[in-house]
């Protein structure tokens, strides 16, 4: 579990994608890499997703690779078969947890209550993916679990955008925050890349002055 706490702590923002094709997701991927971004989850929403972390992993060594929406124990054996240096998931089950420990893959598993924290604990994990982030009940329910699951960390994700992700990662208990606001749709579909850069870059700047050491 260390493993994905120290590579979660490195990041400020972890970007989550949905892919369509092995290009759009290395040409993503390496204008968010120009920024500074040390990581990128792409999710298996859609049939590209496999393809494209192999290409991703291929073009940029130097970027972390995560495989989001890992629902079933076949997800997880099929993002092993291509590397990725973790699997993240919107849940936990111990079939999940088993998988990943039998593959020995790292895994961020999803919470979303103080029971399936718990839940995560008795299973090994000490890090956790909060999501729905805003939908259930964003900063102020993180900040009134730090006390009562002291060194418990987490990356939210779902509902953050440029204006609420600093105020998620002001709390002791994020190690950086999860979401696509950057990937705006109509720069994506225009393949605007200078543009996605530039908008990543802004937003790694501004919210360094909130990114707790």
């Amino acid at each position: 579990m260390s493993h994905i706490r120290e590579q979660l702590n490195r990041l400020t923002i972890l970007p989550v994608l949905v892919v369509n094709s092995e290009a759009e997701a290395v040409s993503i991927s390496q204008a968010l890499f120009d920024a500074g971004i040390g990581a990128v989850e792409i999710t298996l929403r859609t049939p590209a997703a496999l393809a494209a972390i192999q290409a991703v992993k291929q073009a940029i060594p130097s970027l972390v690779v995560a495989a989001g929406t890992v629902n079933t124990v076949a997800d997880m054996e099929a993002v092993a078969g291509v590397d990725v240096d973790f699997a993240v998931s919107p849940g936990l089950t111990s079939s999940l947890a088993e998988c990943a420990r039998a593959l020995e893959l790292p895994f961020l598993p999803g919470v979303s209550t103080a029971s399936e924290v718990l839940g995560g604990m008795e299973l090994g994990f000490d890090c956790f993916k909060f999501f729905p982030a805003s939908a259930c009940g964003g900063p102020a329910l993180l900040k009134a679990l730090s006390a009562p699951l002291a060194g418990v960390s987490f990356c939210p994700t779902g509902g953050i955008n440029a204006s609420n992700a600093g105020d998620y990662l002001a709390l002791p208990n994020v190690l950086c925050v999860g979401g696509s606001w950057m990937l705006q749709a109509d720069s994506v579909a225009a393949a605007d890349w200078v543009s996605i850069r530039n908008s990543t870059r802004d937003s790694l700047a501004h919210l360094a002055r909130f990114k707790r050491a």
